[in-house]
């Protein structure tokens, strides 16, 4: 399944939620129920995957977190806030570069309507995926 593929069915199932749970609960609750509907469909759903950093030639592990990773191609970053800055866009970018994946969701529960809270992050995303 392309990370395209996967997008589709991840902003269909976060709207849906959206709709059932409404705006302005915690993230943590977000991400526990998106990933409950993401492995109904089978596929492999990670949640709070450490990104190790390197510096001066160490590696640290506790770098940095991903809300979730799906099938080991798309993160999906998970905020419910008033508004998106954009340093959340390029946290996510950062995270896409770090695990070598093309394709991020910065998914804001916050909105009143989750479709204007849907940002789509590339990191060279070929067409074909």
């Amino acid at each position: 399944m392309s990370e395209n593929e996967i997008a589709k069915v991840v902003v269909d199932t976060s709207i849906k939620i959206h709709q059932k749970l409404g705006p302005g609960l915690l993230e943590h609750v977000y991400e526990v129920v998106l990933a409950h509907e993401l492995r109904k469909w089978g596929w492999k759903c990670e949640r709070q995957v450490p990104v190790p950093i390197q510096y001066d030639n160490i590696t640290f592990e506790e770098g940095y977190r991903i809300d979730l990773l799906v099938e080991n191609k798309v993160i999906i970053e998970i905020k419910s806030i008033t508004r998106v800055e954009k340093v959340h866009k390029k946290q996510l970018l950062t995270y896409l570069k770090l695990k070598n994946c093309q394709l991020g969701l910065l998914l804001n529960f916050g909105e009143s309507l989750m479709k204007d809270g849907i940002s789509r992050i590339v990191n060279e995303l070929k067409n074909d995926q």
